[in-house]
């Protein structure tokens, strides 16, 4: 497909293209000048696939994943926005990983330290206004639990739409350097007059050989919410964490990297954030494999959820303020990765 307008996004030294799958939505690949891979969807600014300079895929996909706007695709990175999990009034982790997102023409810079040796997209999400209707809080749940206690009926309500009187942009840039890492840098700015306050999550599937063979290190001595018993609040006790059973918890105040180790492929991957406070694991085993519709039945033993996100604590932001929440990923040999965890910051 020609790149038409779409030349404009990035350096034109780096490999970039822009496709249209079977629904017609569009998708950016990535490339890096050692042989890296990654592909994003337009639809919910999704990264579907990232493979490194030997060609294997290092994010899990269902093979049982719907690929139809507006059902989430089971794999990649989903953006979980305004919402995480099911804590909310909104469907399961928001609305921004059903809707189609648009190419940002206007992306300002994230740095003066931005290079061009990166290949990099940048996308953008604006709410409609079903999105800010479907969205209650501050005033506007004030004023839905009015209406609750007068005991109007849905005919008795009218749009008023001075309370909602809130929106945002969000703002997505997808990189992948030289080495085959694969970045998201998110930006959300109120740009209206009320504040706002929304969890996220990057919610990352690793593909993995044996989820009996692998450990997550780094969150050692971490309290954690466990989502199988109501959020109850625990504190990891194990050197490393194992699994040998459905998984799903919130670690809290988490360091900014940890390591996930992948025993039998001899490789580990390294995650490092900012602005995220929480890593959330998940795993579903084998029971409720079974009844997840567009997941196989065995398919957990091949996938691991990482999640960097905000979720014991909404982030708020008063009008013309901007959060940034970022996320690297990097694949090393796990003879390699020895004091990686010791490593501050972020590199994006």
């Amino acid at each position: 497909m020609s790149m038409g307008h779409y030349t404009n996004l990035t350096d034109p030294r780096t490999e970039l293209e822009v496709v249209r799958d079977w629904n017609g939505v569009d998708q950016v690949v990535l490339r890096s000048p050692r042989g890296a891979y990654a592909r994003v969807s337009l639809h919910g600014g999704q990264v579907l696939s990232w493979r490194n300079d030997r060609g294997e895929e290092l994010l899990f996909t269902s093979s049982k994943a719907i690929f139809k706007p507006p059902k989430a695709t089971r794999g990649g990175i989903p953006i979980c926005f305004p919402q995480f999990g099911n804590s909310g009034t909104l469907e399961q982790h928001g609305f921004a990983r059903n809707r189609i997102w648009a190419l940002d023409q206007e992306h300002p810079p994230l740095n003066q330290n931005d290079n061009n040796s990166k290949a990099s997209v940048d996308l953008i999400l604006k709410p409609s206004e079903d999105d800010l209707k479907c969205w209650p809080h501050g005033e506007v749940v004030e004023h839905l639990h009015l209406i609750s206690l007068l005991m109007l009926t849905e005919f008795d309500f009218m749009y008023d739409p001075a309370i909602f009187d809130f929106s945002f942009e969000f703002r997505l840039r997808v990189s992948l350097t030289k080495d085959g890492n694969l970045s998201l840098v998110s930006r959300i700015r109120n740009v209206n007059g009320k504040p706002f306050s929304f969890s996220f999550g990057y919610h990352t599937y690793l593909s993995v050989s044996d989820i009996s063979e692998v450990r997550i290190e780094g969150l050692e001595t971490l309290d954690y919410l466990d989502n199988l018993s109501q959020r109850e609040r625990f504190t990891e006790q194990g050197d490393a964490i194992t699994f040998e059973s459905e998984v799903d918890r919130v670690y809290v105040s988490s360091p900014n990297v940890i390591a996930v180790l992948d025993h039998e492929k001899k490789r580990t991957f390294v995650i490092r954030k900012e602005g995220l406070p929480d890593v959330v694991v998940w795993n579903p085993w084998e029971k409720k494999s079974k009844n997840i519709v567009d997941f196989g039945d065995e398919e957990y033993k091949q996938m691991l959820c990482v999640d960097a996100a905000a979720a014991e604590r909404q982030i708020t932001l008063k009008p013309g303020e901007e959060w940034t929440g970022k996320l690297e990923l990097s694949e090393v040999p796990s003879t390699n990765c020895s004091g990686h965890l010791d490593q501050p910051g972020i590199i994006i």
